[in-house]
């Protein structure tokens, strides 16, 4: 599809056509495709799937790309929701990365089905003026951002390694560009002892309850020493069958935050001699299973932050710049390797917090539609501003050929 602009770009000393003329375009392209970018964003809300299991998700976004002429890369992704599709085969490939897993019981509580449509309507507004911008435009299917991080195991496959930029929105209550991330990881951790009567024989036992104790105590008294707004976060879900039986087997699940990828380096360092510590003091053994992938801290473009923020004026919106860092996310893993940009898109939640049920409810309303038609083009014009930009279009260029 093209949109009669001329389209002798590649190797050209100036931009062959003009800002406004491609926003216009991409204005038109949402507009004509907005009935299947909400339907698109309807049907994932009302059909709630968690990470990794997202198959009718994933098979609904592909169906829509396959029908805008997008093909799907060979090999694909191993993980069975995820996916790589491309329109165009220009110099400049930007990446539209589309979140569609959901919480448990309370289904789109982080509104990313508004997350998965608005990039999908980047991506089919882009393919409107990838022959006039010479772009490649790649949509990649990013399952279970919410637990294992898929965005982490596409890089780790090599899916981001032709990627110039890659971008997507995040449903929120405020319009916000800029922000950071914490990097974050997430372990499973068993203590296997020896069982005994706790009456009878308590000395014959090896009590892996207290290994879980001793560890707990030690990293609370550790947290003194962590990096500044370090977070450690514990549960404990299992410490013993009966009272009169000495604990066999322990198990917790500990989160980790940090602001950045190297402190939380070094607070899994310090955690993991606690856990160790509780392991010797009792005579347990120790495992410690990842729980997914770590996250890194996210990294938000400055020249795609500026350029979205002036596109989104064209719908009315103010988009406030703050670098502070809020939860954790995948894309930040994307960020340390590509340029990008995860801005948050406003609609009415009525006060309600990400992972609700209240915030949830208000994921197909009028005000998410109108984020996601605002946000499809927001992107997509932010992406065309790097493409008409000499300076910007070498920057991006140069990352892929590194």
């Amino acid at each position: 599809m093209t949109t009669g602009l001329n389209s002798d770009w590649r190797g050209a000393a100036v931009v062959p056509v003009s800002r406004g003329d491609i926003e216009t375009a991409l204005e038109a392209a949402v507009k004509r495709r907005k009935p299947e970018i909400l339907d698109l964003s309807h049907a994932i809300h009302a059909d709630p799937e968690l990470g990794a299991h997202e198959f009718r998700a994933a098979k609904r976004v592909r169906r829509v790309l396959r029908m805008a002429g997008f093909s799907f890369d060979a090999p694909q992704p191993a993980q069975p929701t995820a996916f790589s599709a491309r329109f165009g085969s220009g110099e400049l490939v930007v990446a539209l990365c589309v979140e569609y897993d959901a919480l448990p019981a309370i289904g789109h509580a982080c509104g990313h089905n508004v997350n998965a449509a608005s990039a999908v309507g980047a991506a089919l507004a882009l393919a409107a003026v990838a022959d006039e911008l010479g772009l490649t435009v790649k949509v990649l299917g990013t399952p279970a951002e919410e637990t294992t991080g898929g965005k982490v195991d596409l890089i780790d496959e090599g899916f981001y390694g032709d990627v110039s930029l890659a971008m997507m929105a995040h449903a929120a209550a405020t319009d916000v560009v800029g922000g950071s991330s914490l990097a974050m990881c997430m372990w499973d951790v068993l203590f296997e002892g020896r069982p005994a009567h706790a009456a009878a024989a308590p000395s014959e036992g090896v009590n892996a309850l207290d290994a879980l104790v001793v560890a707990q105590t030690a990293i609370a008294l550790a947290r003194q020493q962590l990096p500044y707004g370090s977070i450690v976060s514990l549960i404990v879900t299992e410490g013993g069958s009966a009272v009169n039986v000495i604990p066999e087997r322990a198990r917790a699940n500990i989160e980790m935050r940090a602001a950045s990828i190297d402190n939380l380096r070094l607070i899994q360092d310090k955690v993991r001699r606690c856990l160790e510590a509780g392991a010797h003091a009792s005579g347990s053994t120790l495992q410690v299973t990842p729980t997914g992938n770590d996250y890194a801290e996210l990294r938000q473009d400055a020249f795609l932050s500026e350029a979205y923020r002036a596109a989104m004026t064209v719908k009315g919106r103010e988009v406030a710049f703050n670098a502070q860092p809020v939860a954790s996310t995948d894309m930040g893993n994307v960020s340390q390797l590509v340029p990008s940009i995860h801005p948050m898109i406003r609609y009415d939640v009525r006060g309600a917090a990400h992972h609700t049920a209240e915030f949830a409810a208000f994921g197909a309303s009028a005000g998410a539609d109108k984020a996601v038609i605002d946000g499809a083009f927001g992107l997509a014009a932010a992406a065309c501003a790097a493409a008409l930009d000499p300076e910007q279009r070498e920057r991006l260029l140069r990352r892929t050929e590194v």
